[in-house]
């Protein structure tokens, strides 16, 4: 293209350099976070992203979509091999990010107003799973479970209120829930009350798919998952159902919320699938569960509380009280020091701008490499800057040192 040579000089390009050295330089515990292979990145860059798509395989409304077909259907395969499922399953892989296939998969199940149940925000659910700022707050009656004293899911609770609410849909899997998720349990309280059971498990879907982590294929009747986070590839989401629900959900992505689906990044998850099915990615998965257990244990000698005292996955909260600091602040000072995780709510919380908590979580730095050692050494940064005070120029130096010997491979 004649102007593709300006393109490289434009300021839109220098900040695109500008925030690849940031990602480069920058320790990165966002639990939600983590960097796509090269191959995923160049299946998003394709002329796919030029090609419109609405319908399904074999029954477009656009001319031109043999090749479409052919890669969205690898692609569904691909999906389905990934998490060892039979003919029994069907999957979606059009939806363009998590929230929207999560209010897709309630469009498809539920009418407006009916009552759905899912984990409040303070005990790590997820804003799209009742939270009442959301159009799932305002489109439903919701019914809000919340976790024990421990920081872990008080079942008993989760069946008192199924049985006095009598949910269409119950919600398992989180976004700041750092222990094992008994989908099992949820599948039987689902049952009970005849609704449906949609676990979300867009943060452990990598450890499902490499089983480090419970599957809930065996108890869901919907499984939703993003297709980064531990999955490690491009922002997008996939909604597996049983065959009975299947056209529901097809027809609720399209033309209930979407339009034509984005076909590189289509694309772009069947690469990371592929990916997601070698051997490479199960030592992946379980170097991320080594290296969360060390930072968690690391944290805790250093003076720091974690939301029930650990973590079976990839991610930790820290309950910043004890400290007398807020998660808004200490977001900013790792942040000046080269570490970047985000504040987070936390039992008891009420001011989701100002949580109590801080969500940590080792996906992104297990990419690069790092181990057992480096968490250790990333615990300590975080006592010195938190609370021992430490001038948050001096650790992002040693920060920006050990990004060096983890470098990214773009």
């Amino acid at each position: 293209m004649a102007n593709a040579s300006i393109h490289t000089h434009s300021s839109l390009a220098r900040l695109a350099r500008e925030e690849t050295k940031r990602q480069s330089r920058t320790i990165n515990l966002i639990a939600s976070e983590n960097y796509a292979s090269p191959a995923v990145l160049k299946a998003l860059a394709t002329p796919l992203a030029n090609k419109y798509s609405e319908g399904y395989p074999q029954k477009r409304y656009y001319p031109g979509n043999e090749l479409v077909d052919a890669i969205e259907e690898r692609t569904q395969a691909l999906a389905k091999k990934v998490f060892s499922l039979g003919n029994e399953w069907s999957v979606n892989v059009q939806p363009y990010s998590g929230s929207p296939a999560n209010a897709e998969v309630y469009f498809a199940l539920m009418n407006f107003g009916d009552t759905l149940m899912g984990m409040s925000l303070a005990s790590g659910g997820h804003l799209t799973h009742g939270h009442p700022i959301t159009f799932s707050g305002r489109a439903y009656k919701t019914v809000q479970y919340g976790v024990s004293k421990d920081g872990t899911i008080d079942f008993n609770e989760v069946l008192k209120l199924a049985r006095k609410f009598r949910p269409k849909v119950i919600m398992s899997g989180y976004s700041a829930y750092p222990r094992t998720v008994d989908f099992k349990k949820f599948g039987r309280i689902a049952r009970l009350v005849s609704a449906y059971h949609v676990a979300d498990i867009s943060h452990i879907a990598g450890l499902v798919a490499a089983r480090f982590h419970p599957s809930p294929f065996l108890y869901a009747d919907v499984v939703v998952t993003t297709t980064h986070k531990t999955l490690r590839g491009p922002r997008g989401a996939v909604i597996f159902s049983k065959n009975e629900l299947s056209a529901r959900i097809d027809r609720a992505v399209f033309p209930g919320f979407q339009g034509g689906p984005h076909n590189n990044v289509t694309l772009a998850k069947a690469v990371a699938f592929e990916e997601a099915l070698s051997k490479g990615f199960v030592s992946y998965q379980k170097q991320i569960v080594k290296n969360a257990s060390v930072l968690a244990s690391a944290l805790l000698k250093n003076g720091f509380t974690l939301v029930s005292g650990g973590t079976d996955t990839h991610l930790l909260l820290v309950d910043l009280r004890s400290a007398g600091m807020d998660g808004k602040t200490v977001e900013g000072i790792l942040e000046e020091g080269g570490i970047t995780a985000n504040r987070n709510s936390i039992p008891g919380d009420i001011k989701p701008l100002y949580p109590s908590g801080l969500r940590l979580g080792t996906p992104a730095v297990t990419t690069r490499g790092m181990k057992e050692r480096e968490m250790r050494m990333i615990a300590g940064w975080i006592r010195d800057l938190v609370l021992q005070g430490r001038n948050p120029r001096e650790v992002k130096k040693e920060a920006e040192k050990l990004c060096k010997k983890f470098p990214l491979l773009y």
